[in-house]
């Protein structure tokens, strides 16, 4: 995979989508589950795709589940929560993150795919605070929780670039 700043990502969907429609997919990486999430082909909406396992051992499977998506799918971009602290700079959570995409990386099956980061701040807890609203069993909860996540770290990059895009 190869890292793009936001704009540059962007930028390479609409070039491709002149040709082809290429959808971005949104990541929540957590500590057990990765939820997923997948725009529309304008990529403008986010929506929950699944939430995959994440163990230690699994990540080739977990590669060769996303290589699939990338053709069923037509990916032309990952956007991956990245969590920053109150004052923007990488939190605790971040080097996990940073070595769960190096660990994709290695395998080689996602080496045509571009990715950038967003900050996911707060998605977790909004998310869980809608949930709670709605009572949904706690069991439940957690991996509707991913996958929402996801939705909304994709809908937060989506937003401001559909913005740009009709200037």
């Amino acid at each position: 995979m190869k890292f793009l700043k936001p704009i540059e990502l962007f930028q390479q969907i609409l070039k491709a989508n002149a040709v082809e429609h290429k959808r971005l997919l949104g990541l929540d990486i957590g500590n057990k589950y990765v939820g997923l999430a997948i725009s529309d082909s304008r990529n403008r909406v986010a929506n929950p795709l699944s939430v995959l396992v994440r163990r230690k051992t699994n990540t080739e499977l977990m590669a060769k589940d996303l290589q699939t998506l990338v053709s069923e799918l037509s990916l032309g971009g990952i956007i991956i929560g990245y969590p920053l602290d109150p004052v923007n700079s990488s939190s605790p959570g971040a080097e996990r993150i940073k070595l769960f995409v190096e660990d994709l990386n290695q395998t080689g099956k996602l080496d045509d795919l571009s990715y950038t980061y967003w900050d996911e701040r707060y998605t977790s807890k909004s998310c869980e605070t809608l949930l709670r609203r709605l009572n949904i069993h706690p069991v439940e909860q957690k991996t509707i929780l991913d996958k929402f996540a996801a939705v909304e770290i994709l809908q937060e990059m989506t937003d401001p670039m559909a913005a740009m895009n009709k200037m």
